[in-house]
């Protein structure tokens, strides 16, 4: 049983982290904080949590003595607050916002544009990759929820060196926004409409660069697009396949999906997580709602050469806060589907 603390609970990924966590067998939640909402019981902010006990806080780094310490801060304000628990604690650190995302912290100011002033080494928290690191790290840099689904459709095609270029289309529901409303997430501003944003610019665009890019020169373009859907990111890989990856008929075409659907299956075989979908069935966001799985399938290639692969999650679970109960999990040596054995709401 290990003891954890969220830092920064009263957001989206907060609540999303106290349902999950306040079910997992191995873990109490001794502390929550917000400073926003000290002294108020976490059931006035999230309704659905009730008779919890638990109440918001507003702790400095060294009154924390937990095992486990989930940043769930803003963009900026991690920096300012992980190098104290780093420093005066003996936890293990799982952060969600993107402070510790890079391997280049020079990239991180450029998107970001904000200036690192506490570099720590961290180890990117995508387990399916990054394992390995995970297990030894004491510092997590919990990856965001377009690049998970981004990543793991287009990692064995960058490993295989299959592909010249992937083009991201990924369609996010509203709570990928945050708990604070703007006129973004206004209601009359996203029902009945499907709004792009930050088109070439959005800063999850190198996370997704740096990871696909360990195995191979892919190229890497990307778009956001906000639907009027709670939770959920679909996103569509367009991949320009190599020039040596060809065909010149219909069935060499057929055959040629069938083996890179075979390429994900092998992939992937061993990941708990992770669902391949075979005979061109297309991911749905309502099958992984709530879960912690990512589905991925299509491997549709067209009479030009271009595969499309279709991956679905959730933004708040599998691109949030049940990924980073995962590298919890993973860096604890529990089983790692450890409160996290909840398949999707549907419908």
């Amino acid at each position: 049983m290990v003891n954890v603390a969220i830092i920064g609970a009263s957001g989206y990924t907060g609540g999303e982290l106290l349902r999950l966590l306040l079910n997992h067998p191995e873990v109490e939640v001794s502390t929550v904080t917000s400073r926003s909402n000290e002294s108020k019981p976490i059931e006035t902010i999230h309704h659905h949590l009730q008779d919890t006990g638990l109440v918001f806080e507003n702790k400095e780094p060294g009154e924390f003595d937990e095992d486990i310490i989930f940043t769930a801060t803003p963009h900026g304000a991690s920096m300012k607050i992980i190098p104290d628990l780093y420093e005066k604690t003996d936890a293990k650190i799982i952060d969600l916002s993107g402070d510790y995302r890079f391997d280049d912290y020079s990239v991180y100011e450029k998107w970001y544009h904000l200036k690192h002033t506490e570099p720590i080494p961290s180890v990117y928290g995508l387990p399916e990759i990054n394992r390995e690191e995970i297990k030894k790290s004491r510092l997590i840099g919990n990856p965001g929820c377009f690049t998970t689904g981004a990543i793991l459709s287009g990692y064995p095609l960058s490993k295989h060196q299959l592909a010249d270029r992937m083009i991201f289309d990924s369609k996010t529901g509203v709570s990928g926004a945050g708990i604070s409303p703007s006129e973004t997430t206004h209601y009359p501003n996203i029902a009945d409409n499907v709004n792009p944003y930050k088109v070439t610019t959005h800063r999850h665009t190198p996370e997704i660069q740096q990871e696909l890019q360990r195995f191979s020169d892919v190229k890497i373009s990307f778009t956001p697009i906000l639907v009027p859907v709670e939770r959920g990111i679909l996103t569509t890989n367009h991949v320009l396949l190599s020039d040596d990856v060809g065909y010149e008929t219909k069935e060499e075409r057929e055959d040629l999906q069938g083996k890179i659907t075979e390429i994900y299956k092998k992939e992937y075989k061993d990941e708990p997580f992770v669902k391949i979908l075979e005979n061109g069935e297309i991911p749905r966001l309502s099958s992984v709602r709530g879960s912690n799985y990512i589905h991925i399938g299509c491997f549709e290639v067209d009479e030009t050469g271009q595969l499309v692969v279709i991956s679905a999650i959730d933004n708040l679970v599998k691109g949030a806060a049940g990924q980073a109960i995962q590298n919890m999990n993973i860096m604890c040596g529990f089983d790692e589907k450890a409160g996290l054995n909840l398949y999707g709401l549907h419908p």
